[in-house]
């Protein structure tokens, strides 16, 4: 393999490493040649060294030592093993797939890294990098009651449930239903928010509750998606969603998450004694009304880490209209879109062949290059909110079942991504996707990308193979003994 442009060749390093004890037996070979002269002439030597100042141990390897170029021996000798060890990656993947790899930014192995190719759920990447540097890691969604100040405990008139975006607004049997696969955590408790209205005193309510979801536009599915996914793997959202829709001891989603929200509020007040003489609905809340409650999210980390480690869909929507808000003004899906590509631009990542059509990833016309994905990983960082907030192979989420008899169990954290085609002999392909963070040994960490699309790629046949040369390549690393190993001592 040609070494690298700026990179010194490990056999020049190591000829070079073989002369220094040649030069410094020479040295000393002058240098005992003219104490030697110079004592019989009955001169005494003259002591040139000192011993070390006070508090100072004496150094245990010398000045010229080859451990002291271990750092830069250490770093060329894995980058060329690294390499060599991607390169049955690259060989596995097809004209039709792409893969990146780099460590600490410097890329060692890359396949049709700017073909534009189907994401599936690695879109959910790009949300969680543009959310944290556009709403910032401390940012938390605010849901509210509003209401007629009680009187004697009953209000008279309409309460609202005011929606502020949160995506894990929900009751607290919801994760622990069995009703996903994986259940949702760091949750905003909305029993939490019916206590607090049972603690101001209300006992009945001469009104409906109206569940209020106008911080965002109305769009409930992002269009496109057919009836396979629309209401199945995502929606219908909104500003005020609660239990992904889900009323408890409901069969069926709500069709209008809002009014599905508000009357699984009205249940939990009934389960405190408060009763709501009209039952739920849904409006905007008038701008004079009084707060009565509210409870906030966890920091937008912990949002994050749930939207990447579960793939939770529904946060990847919602966060994308939180992102449009925030940036222009307009709570929805394509202003939130339009700013996330002007941020990924302006980090200096090459966007080219870039096509974000929603957040979750379901969408089939989104695109995406593997050099773009990798250059998105590394702005955010391999010790950051999103690396943070990926599944752990072998430990959580998507990756709960895979790759825990490997070397990178616990270690490596990436997201997955998938999407079925039928029939398969059509386009769009099927999609099978995985890219995160493996670190290093010494500090650091591997970036990877692997965006698979074929028309059975999604079968675990197909795409097993591939995803086990990249973990042969990422575990191969370091192949040679650490700088702290060959270091001064």
């Amino acid at each position: 393999m040609t070494p690298r442009p700026g990179r010194l060749h490990p056999l020049v390093v190591l000829v070079a490493l073989a002369l220094i004890p040649t030069i410094l037996l020479w040295a000393v070979w002058q240098w005992a040649d003219t104490r030697a002269a110079i004592a019989e002439e009955g001169v005494p030597p003259t002591v040139t060294s000192v011993p070390p100042p006070a508090g100072f141990p004496a150094l245990a390897t010398p000045l010229l030592s080859y451990r002291r170029t271990a750092g830069r021996l250490s770093r060329d000798l894995n980058l060329e093993a690294f390499e060599s060890a991607v390169e049955p990656l690259l060989a596995a993947v097809d004209d039709r797939s792409c893969t990146a790899v780099s460590l600490d930014g410097r890329v060692v192995g890359e396949r049709n890294a700017d073909l534009a190719v189907i994401p599936a759920s690695n879109q959910k990447i790009l949300v969680a990098a543009v959310a944290i540097e556009v709403l910032g890691p401390d940012f938390t969604y605010e849901t509210k009651v509003v209401a007629p100040a009680p009187e004697a405990g009953v209000i008279d008139g309409d309460v609202y449930l005011v929606g502020g975006g949160d995506p894990l607004l929900s009751g607290d049997w919801y994760p622990e239903s069995g009703l996903d696969r994986f259940p949702a955590f760091n949750i905003t408790s909305l029993d939490a928010l019916a206590d607090d209205v049972a603690a101001a005193g209300v006992t009945q309510i001469n009104g409906a509750v109206r569940g209020d979801g106008s911080r965002y536009d109305d769009e409930f599915y992002a269009p496109g998606w057919g009836a396979v996914v629309a209401g199945l793997e995502a929606g219908p959202y909104d500003a005020l969603l609660v239990n992904d829709a889900r009323v408890r001891n409901d069969d069926q989603r709500a069709t209008d998450p809002n009014e599905g929200g508000a009357r699984e509020f009205v249940r939990l007040l009934g389960e405190r004694g408060i009763t709501v003489s009209g039952g739920s609905g849904v409006g905007v809340a008038p701008v004079d009304l009084p707060g009565l409650a509210a409870v906030r999210s966890q920091p937008l980390p912990a949002v994050v880490e749930e939207m990447l480690t579960n793939s939770d869909n529904n946060t990847a929507e919602l966060v994308v209209k939180e992102i449009g808000l925030a940036a222009t003004g307009a709570g929805s899906r394509i202003a939130g879109l339009e700013v996330m590509a002007d941020t990924i631009t302006g980090w200096g990542v090459d966007a080219a062949g870039l096509v974000l059509a929603d957040g979750s990833g379901l969408s089939l016309d989104n695109r995406l290059t593997c050099r773009a994905l990798l250059g998105v990983l590394q702005h955010a960082g391999s010790s950051g909110p999103v690396a943070d907030g990926l599944a752990v192979a072998g430990e959580t989420g998507t990756l709960v079942d895979v790759f825990g008899d490997t070397a990178v169990a616990g270690r490596l954290r990436a997201k997955t991504g998938t999407l079925n085609n039928f029939p398969i002999d059509q386009d769009p392909p099927a999609v099978k996707a995985l890219a995160g963070f493996l670190p290093v040994e010494g500090g650091g960490a591997i970036e990877f990308a692997l965006l698979l699309n074929g028309p059975t790629i999604s079968d675990q046949s197909e795409y097993r193979p591939i995803w086990n040369e990249l973990v042969a390549a990422l575990s191969s690393f370091p192949a040679v003994a650490s700088p702290a190993a060959l270091g001064p001592r």
